[in-house]
């Protein structure tokens, strides 16, 4: 008796500069962010009701097994957030101001 192969399963695609959860408009970066925040695998699950436990875990595994790789794309984007956020700070300072006293309301 021969054994068939086993097929691979890919759960991450790379496309429009960022990482997505295979055949999804979820980003990686909501898994990961979510799993460093101490949510299980079951609580992300049930967070994104478009993802299977199996998808999830297919994240998780990714980001552990390129760590490296996902935290300065990680990195990255909040570089890059930083720099919008400063960008309308200087272009419109009285709409930010009125956004951050909405915020601590």
């Amino acid at each position: 008796m021969s054994l068939a192969p086993i097929p691979t399963k890919q759960y991450i695609e790379q496309r429009d500069k960022g990482y997505w959860i295979e055949e999804t408009r979820i980003s990686l970066d909501s898994v990961v962010y979510s799993f460093l925040n101490g949510e299980s695998p079951e609580s992300i699950a049930r967070n994104f009701p478009l993802l299977s436990l199996e998808q999830v875990y297919g994240a998780i595994t990714f980001y552990l097994a390129n760590r490296e790789l996902v935290d300065a794309y990680l990195e990255e984007g909040e570089a890059e957030f930083r720099r919008l956020q400063e960008s309308c700070r200087e272009k419109s300072p009285l709409l930010y101001q009125k956004l951050k006293v909405a915020q601590t309301q």
